[in-house]
């Protein structure tokens, strides 16, 4: 299968704290790839390399075929995006934000609207799709911004801690969105501190100190690390982490 994310050594360095230390791995087209490490590991710099939002200190990277170095405008038009705090407008209604980011992604107004209709039925949000965002549900709220970001249907998205304080059932439907985002072929890229959200993963990476020190799917780590469950293998790894954020 082509690979849509490959990274060689790649490194990121603040003085002399190395945050990333040349983590290497590759992840395929169609993967729900979990990237997952405590807090302070480097989860999050490594992203923002791959996003193309900060530059590496050395290494090598190709996301969707474009170099992270000099063709991060590229990068940025074929991945979606959605961080930690929810990255909507609070101000606008539902409608006017999927209006709102499709102009962004470069998408027609007819697209806009097509895609605009097709979405509000499917998340079932027809009775608030004029409210403001900032009366709806948190777990409301989370679906939508995922919807949003693969509206303009990029190669990859990254989803920093998506489910963060939402409900079981709520975390659930949204690996269902997931789900049906990878069987269109759509790269998931996601980090995660729910160690059953990683069951879920097709493969599971973990960082710790800011280098990758597990690859493999969930099986495979469990039966490397003589474990029961993810959260045994991510305790055995973690235990000697020294930092923290």
């Amino acid at each position: 299968m082509e690979k849509v994310i490959t990274a060689h050594q790649l490194t990121k360095k603040f003085g002399q704290f190395i945050a990333t230390n040349a983590i290497t791995f590759d992840v395929k087209a169609g993967e729900i790839f979990g990237f997952l490490g405590a807090n302070g590991a480097g989860k999050t710099t490594a992203m923002r390399m791959l996003c193309g939002l900060s530059k590496p200190s050395s290494g090598e990277a190709k996301i969707a075929g474009y170099d992270i170095y000099t063709q991060t405008e590229s990068i940025k038009q074929h991945i979606g995006y959605m961080s930690q705090k929810f990255s909507l407008y609070e101000d606008l209604t539902v409608t006017e934000n999927i209006r709102f980011f499709g102009g962004i992604y470069g998408l027609s107004q007819q697209q806009i609207k097509e895609k605009s209709d097709a979405l509000i039925q499917r998340l079932e949000l027809s009775s608030v799709a004029h409210t403001l965002l900032s009366s709806l549900p948190l777990g409301w709220k989370q679906k939508l911004a995922f919807s949003v970001a693969i509206l303009h249907e990029p190669k990859i998205v990254f989803l920093d801690e998506p489910t963060g304080g939402v409900d079981p059932v709520t975390r659930r439907q949204f690996w269902d969105l997931i789900y049906e985002a990878a069987a269109k072929g759509i790269t998931i890229f996601v980090t995660t501190h729910y160690m059953d959200e990683a069951e879920y993963c097709d493969r599971i990476s973990i960082m710790v100190d800011g280098k990758m020190e597990a690859l493999g799917t969930p099986l495979e780590l469990k039966q490397q690390f003589k474990a029961v469950t993810m959260d045994e293998v991510f305790y055995i790894l973690a235990r000697g982490a020294k930092r923290i954020e």
